[in-house]
């Protein structure tokens, strides 16, 4: 099992060197991260977006172009539609969002003629190195379905289990976060969660343990736990922390990073492939994860 971001890039090193295309490549974060990944063997990349651009930061970065295929393209709508498409033909294994709106790239991503559809729900999951934490530690969905229900909660559930199998967790305990861990009939979070607790007790939710209702501080901590009186297989040990909408998550996450001092990563589940997607303000060492996680993932 990785238990931290420097024993995914060491097993990222390790596989098939993947191709990435990236979308709207003329960002200094995204550059730096793209550049020490190829340095690491991890990948090759195509860079999507303004030529000028690109160039210029890679110089002023002591990066060299030469290394990468460059394709222009005139805005950023073009470079989400471009990058989509090098990956839908086979020419690259991963897209990675660069300078351009999420919406953008989604739209191209999800385009019925040349995109990356599946047939199955797109959901973000984030993995977090935290200090406080004893291993990784999986969040899910702070970025894509905004109010999910619970068939889409399923669906959820079962791309975060792809994350954390590619990463060798066994067995993937899952806490379906909620502010109560008692059933609450006003409170459909947690309706939810009893229902995915039986789904996955019964079988219907394969590959991993959820149990729900569990309020945060029940999911990674055994004392706050045992203190409550909850018994539970998840309780102090969660891997994967299903938040109940996409404001908790973005709440969540952000104060792990900013607060907690969290390291991250972050990926788009459900299309084709996975995409490399994290917040703009991410660093660039953010983004290298995320690369490594993805080229994981898609091996």
């Amino acid at each position: 099992m990785v238990r931290n971001f420097h024993e995914l890039l060491e097993i990222a090193k390790k596989k098939e060197r993947m191709k990435l295309s990236v979308a709207a490549a003329e960002d200094e974060d995204v550059l730096l991260a793209v550049d020490a990944a190829r340095k690491l063997g991890i990948i090759e990349a195509v860079l999507v977006g303004n030529r000028n651009r690109i160039r210029e930061i890679a110089e002023e970065k002591h990066i060299d172009p030469a290394n990468y295929e460059i394709v222009d393209s005139k805005d950023v709508r073009e470079s989400a539609v471009r990058a989509v498409q090098i990956v839908s033909s086979g020419q690259a294994d991963i897209l990675m969002k660069g300078l351009v709106a999420t919406s953008d790239l989604l739209r191209a991503a999800l385009d019925r003629e040349t995109g990356l559809r599946s047939g199955e729900l797109l959901s973000h999951v984030m993995v977090y190195s935290i200090p406080s934490y004893h291993k990784l530690l999986f969040m899910t969905d702070g970025g894509m379905v905004t109010y999910p229900d619970l068939n889409q909660k399923v669906q959820i559930v079962k791309n975060a289990v792809k994350v954390a199998k590619a990463l060798g967790v066994n067995p993937i305990k899952v806490a379906a976060l909620c502010a109560v861990e008692a059933v609450n009939p006003s409170m459909q979070s947690t309706l939810d969660a009893a229902a995915l607790s039986k789904m996955s007790q019964r079988g219907q939710i394969k590959d991993c343990i959820i149990d729900g209702p569990l309020a945060l501080d029940n999911a990674i901590s055994r004392a706050a736990a045992e203190h409550k009186g909850i018994k539970s297989p998840a309780a102090g040990d969660a891997d994967i922390l299903l938040v109940p909408n996409i404001e908790a998550g973005n709440i969540l996450g952000k104060s792990l990073t900013y607060f907690g001092g969290a390291k991250s990563a972050g990926v788009v589940m459900g299309a084709k492939c996975p995409i490399v997607l994290v917040s703009r303000a991410d660093s660039h060492e953010s983004k290298l994860y995320s690369i490594a996680l993805a080229s994981i993932i898609k091996q």
